[in-house]
């Protein structure tokens, strides 16, 4: 730095940019201004000086330098108090009024830049801690500025761990207009680069390439596959019944995956809703399972040795990748706000038309679950080295499934308590409240015994029918009420429909 250079530093109005001080020894001060330039609230890129032997007003106060100022001063870019270590250059200028230190801090990338463990930045003049929301602005801003994992080189791997004819004859068709396409030629890694799926400084491809296009993506990134398991019960505990990987890259992969949401996860299963009737029921709509896995391959950290897990449970499904909520996504804003990890992955997921990058795929998730009666799918957005989400059976379908397993066995123990000798139980009910003279009388129940009498009715019927859960008491707390009736259940009702459906004469 020249003499003019620092006189004109000195008469600059940018106090956000220079700190005067006239100590030498205050290193804590001397530190913090450096840790508050590097961060650049700002956002100007403007490098930020702290001058040594200047008075607040400006003027040099006739410091004399030496070698061993000049190396402490030095020393605080790789002490390890200032961390990310900053980019600054110590320089003595010398003029006429006495020497002055100038340090020069380049404002970092990788923001935000701490201290001793606490964040400091320049407000105006002033140096302070930053606030919550001030270290927010600093991490999103290092999220934006810096590339992503997926357009970093691959130093490891060449042009052959590329499935190179799926590039030209596929992607770069629905990538490109056709008529540049044609006008086009240049070299094939140059062309590759254009799409940032290939590095020329090192040559080499980048990961965006071998996770969409590589021939073995799982050798250079270990944690690039899908695990499968499908467990019996409700948790990771139970017996495996099924269990599969899905491997290669997303271009061969995400075919797969869809069929098999098709055929191995997605059921569709008649419900009896009536004696003549049934309808279908679907236990997961196919277009939520899918929106999720796609989100999940699309999302995911690359950089991770941990696979996207998809667990299958009885009545529940557990999607889980790699990675948190990334960038400008944060807790307190999800789903509203969305950000890219794998930004050139994204991009070609959506050439292939696999996500729409809209921003809508929580909502049409929550839908299409609402529309097949499923609850809406629960987030895990807490976690900080990965995103779960669960999504459950259809209720409804779940059930009356558990319900049909029930009036199966209800059934059984009907055939058991009423009809010991194994003969026929011949019944008429009835969802009419009655008493027990109208059952004589009507009657409802007619089993075969030949006395009527009411404490035969009652023991060898309408009690065993209570104890089902197939008739119920008007005044159960009383059984002997003197206007005491007894009417169907819910399930005594779905009782007569079953028995009339099967080969029980009614």
């Amino acid at each position: 730095m020249t003499i003019e250079e620092l006189y004109e530093l000195l008469r600059s109005d940018e106090s956000y940019r220079i700190e005067r001080t006239v100590s030498t020894g205050n290193m804590d001060k001397f530190q913090e201004a450096i840790c508050a330039f590097a961060n650049d609230l700002p956002g100007s890129r403007k490098k930020g000086y702290l001058l040594i032997g200047v008075h607040d007003d400006g003027s040099i106060s006739g410091l004399k330098v030496d070698d061993v100022l000049m190396k402490k001063i030095s020393g605080i870019r790789s002490d390890g108090n200032i961390l990310p270590l900053p980019v600054m250059n110590t320089e003595k200028v010398e003029t006429p009024q006495g020497d002055v230190l100038v340090v020069e801090v380049t404002p970092s990338f990788d923001t935000p830049v701490r201290y001793r463990g606490r964040t400091f930045i320049r407000i105006g003049p002033r140096r302070d801690i930053a606030s919550i929301q001030e270290e927010r602005i600093l991490s999103e801003r290092c999220a934006a500025s810096l590339p992503t994992f997926d357009t970093y080189p691959c130093r490891q791997a060449s042009i052959n761990d590329l499935h190179i004819d799926i590039i030209m004859n596929q992607y770069m068709p629905q990538a490109i207009d056709e008529e540049v396409l044609d006008n086009d030629h240049r070299s094939i890694e140059e062309k590759l680069a254009s799409l940032h799926l290939w590095n020329l400084q090192w040559n080499c491809p980048t990961y965006a390439s071998l996770i969409m296009f590589g021939k073995n993506p799982k050798f250079f990134m270990p944690g690039a596959f899908i695990q499968y398991v499908r467990f019996k019960g409700e948790t990771n505990g139970g017996a495996i019944l099924n269990e599969r990987r899905f491997e290669g890259c997303l271009y061969e992969m995400l075919p797969q995956l869809e069929n098999f949401i098709r055929d191995g996860i997605v059921t569709n299963r008649p419900i009896s809703i009536s004696v003549l009737r049934e309808k279908q029921v679907t236990n997961y709509p196919y277009k939520a399972i899918h929106e999720l896995m796609m989100n999940a391959c699309m999302h995911r950290d690359y950089q991770s040795n941990m696979p996207t897990r998809l667990y299958q449970y009885d009545h529940h499904i557990e999607i889980m990748n790699p990675g948190g909520l990334y960038g400008q996504a944060r807790p307190d804003n999800f789903p509203l706000v969305n950000d890219y990890r794998n930004n050139v992955v994204a991009e070609m997921m959506r050439t292939f038309k696999y996500v729409n990058m809209f921003n809508h795929g929580v909502s049409e998730v929550q839908d299409a679950l609402k529309a097949n009666a499923n609850p809406p799918a629960e987030f895990n957005v807490n976690l900080l080295t990965a995103f779960s989400v669960i999504v459950r059976d259809d209720e409804k379908s779940y059930e009356e499934s558990v319900h049909s397993v029930s009036l199966n066995a209800t059934c059984e123990q009907l055939k058991a308590s009423l009809n010991p000798e194994g003969k026929l139980l011949i019944i008429s009910l009835s969802d009419t409240i009655v008493s027990i003279s109208e059952l004589k009388l009507k009657p409802l129940l007619k089993p075969l015994y030949e006395k009527k009498s009411n404490t035969l009715l009652k023991d060898k019927v309408i009690y065993p029918l209570i104890k089902l859960g197939l008739v119920a008491q008007t005044h159960p707390e009383t059984p002997r009420h003197p206007k005491q009736k007894y009417y169907l259940t819910e399930l005594g009702k779905t009782m007569l429909a079953y028995l009339r459906s099967t080969d029980c004469r009614v």
